[in-house]
């Protein structure tokens, strides 16, 4: 399972003793999906039925869950 992310920011995220959890642990997201980046928010409960071989691209402002299946990527040349 592959997803599409898109990101736009431009600098690095500083991160405090704020960002770190009720048990002291500080959690970063790993699939991509977190409206709360670069912390997890706890997304990746949308991916737990993704088929190994595809490719997804997640609506960010869609329902949890909310995705699309990519047919292709398609580059342009160089």
């Amino acid at each position: 399972m592959t997803r599409e992310v898109r990101h736009d920011a431009t600098e690095p995220a500083i991160l405090d003793a704020d960002d770190l959890g009720d048990d002291g642990k500080l959690y970063i997201c790993r699939c991509g999906l977190s409206g709360d980046q670069p912390l997890c928010d706890g997304s990746h409960r949308r991916t737990h039925d993704e088929t190994p071989d595809a490719v997804y691209r997640y609506d960010p402002d869609g329902a949890p869950g909310e995705r699309r299946e990519v047919e292709a990527v398609v580059l342009t040349d160089e």
